[in-house]
């Protein structure tokens, strides 16, 4: 099982939009999959068709170990897509976690119970480098950083870098940068342009090499609880989408095909 955490704590880079959509892409390729959403506001479980206020037993109740992780796994209607829901009491998870034992491994405790269940778990984090988002790098091998090419991207990714460097040196040393998505990419501006290559020089071949390009497809498909494929198969932004699920999963495809 291969743990990615979607993480940038900057708001509105088409963090869940990523997750969500390489989700349903690796699923569709033939891998048993996991999103795990562990953002509050609770926007991956709605992207995939999930109605919060039907939900029993949510990532919140796995956390606190109120159920077993595996009351808390809700199927979708996506082929070889499953989710553990996020709820509203995920805002004070981390003041209740706070207290309790083991605060920074919670989550990777949770997912160790069905680590032969699933291909790939991804993890849809919260816009902030708070305890939970701290659980997710605690839990996860590797981090996916979706990041909008604008003027304040590389500040946000400085800090991030940061973040995972104290992670790796104190609670995970195996984690690692699976890669750096492009979003919202618009190739007629020439800042998006020159934030890209700059990026590319702070993180020299760790960014993916396709972009997700704007998409009113992609800005639709959440208020239909769809991934992008299943709402419009034939958009750019399903196509991008579809295009870097192949190449995150190129490695596991070979090994899969020997």
């Amino acid at each position: 099982m291969k743990i990615i955490s979607v993480v940038n704590q900057k708001g509105g880079v088409g963090k869940t939009t990523s997750a969500v959509n390489i989700a349903a892409e690796v699923g569709l390729l033939g891998f048993k999959t996991l999103i795990v959403d562990i953002d509050p506001q609770g926007n991956a479980t709605s992207g995939v068709g999930l109605e919060k206020r039907k939900l029993n037993s949510t990532v919140y109740e796995a956390l606190l170990k109120l159920c077993k992780t595996q009351e808390c796994i809700v199927e979708t209607e996506f082929k070889n897509l499953k989710t553990m829901p996020s709820s509203i009491s995920l805002a004070g998870a981390e003041i209740e976690m706070i207290e309790l034992e083991n605060r920074v491994g919670r989550l990777k405790d949770v997912l160790a119970e069905v680590s032969s269940e699933f291909d790939y778990v991804f993890i849809d984090c919260p816009p902030s480098l708070g305890l939970l988002t701290l659980n997710a790098l605690v839990a996860c091998n590797s981090v996916l950083i979706p990041t909008q090419c604008e003027f304040y991207a590389l500040e946000g990714l400085t800090q991030l870098i940061n973040t995972l460097k104290t992670v790796k040196r104190t609670y995970n040393p195996a984690i690692k940068i699976e890669g750096v998505l492009l979003t919202m990419f618009d190739t007629r501006l020439k800042l998006t342009i020159e934030v890209a290559d700059e990026i590319k020089k702070y993180f020299p071949n760790q960014v993916f090499k396709t972009c997700i390009p704007r998409n009113v497809k992609l800005s639709e498909a959440p208020s239909y609880g769809q991934p992008v494929i299943y709402f419009e198969k034939h958009s750019k932004g399903a196509k991008a989408y579809h295009e870097v699920a192949v190449e995150l999963t190129a490695e596991t495809t070979s090994k899969k095909e020997v």
